[in-house]
């Protein structure tokens, strides 16, 4: 069923994605080729700044919205199936589908100019990397928890795994602030932070869908066995 690929398509499509604008951008000579994780000659963002990329980067991330707000409503009930006295799926499913739509604003105003614009897509990706870190962080510890009276094989090795990749994230966060403080141009530090961190939170997904894949993860459809009157 389609359902259980949904951390792969997540944590895959948005990499191609911006990868694809990036090599848009730069065959365009819009933007300077580097490694941006080593080099960090630009962010993120810009590769959905110009076309005609931008055509590219909103035509993967606002369907990832979607995919993001199902997947934390699976990820939920899969969370309670394995450990039912748990109190966490609300939180997951508040804080990732926050964060999945704040990703809507982010891409709406991606490449516009103005005050105003730039505090609603700063808004949007503050709250997207805020609501799906600490999604992604309440489930590692919650499935780390469970694996330890848990006889799936490898879980409690998948979980260490998911928890490591949320957490390097918040590390790089303190370190960029700190870079901020002692650097006169943080920019190219920044940015390649910024693809680093992105490229984790991508990964958690995919370690997600091997969670899924060893404790039988499945979606089923019922419906009630009467007919309408």
């Amino acid at each position: 069923m389609l359902a259980r690929y949904l951390p792969l398509i997540a944590g895959i499509a948005p990499v191609l994605g911006v990868s694809l604008a990036y090599w848009l951008g730069i065959e365009s000579g819009i933007l300077p080729g580097c490694v941006p994780f080593l080099e960090g000659c630009v962010s993120v963002s810009a590769t959905g700044r110009y076309l005609p990329g931008s055509l590219l980067f909103q035509a993967v991330m606002l369907p990832q919205v979607a995919i993001l707000v199902f997947l934390w409503s699976f990820a939920a009930g899969w969370l309670r199936w394995l450990a039912p006295e748990t109190k966490a799926p609300d939180a997951i499913v508040f804080a990732g589908t926050l964060g999945a739509l704040a990703l809507i604003l982010y891409v709406t105003f991606l490449g516009t100019s103005g005050q105003f614009y730039e505090f609603m897509r700063r808004f949007g990706i503050y709250f997207y990397f805020l609501g799906t870190a600490t999604a992604q962080l309440t489930l590692a510890l919650s499935l780390l928890r469970h694996s330890k009276t848990a006889t799936t094989p490898h879980l409690r090795r998948i979980a260490a795994a998911m928890l490591w990749l949320c957490g390097l994230p918040f590390a790089l966060g303190l370190l960029n602030l700190v870079l901020k403080s002692i650097l006169e141009d943080a920019d190219m530090a920044e940015n390649r932070i910024e693809w680093i961190a992105a490229l984790f939170m991508q990964a958690y997904f995919v370690v997600l869908y091997l969670a899924w894949r060893v404790t039988g993860f499945s979606v089923t459809v019922r419906t009630s066995s009467q007919g309408a009157d």
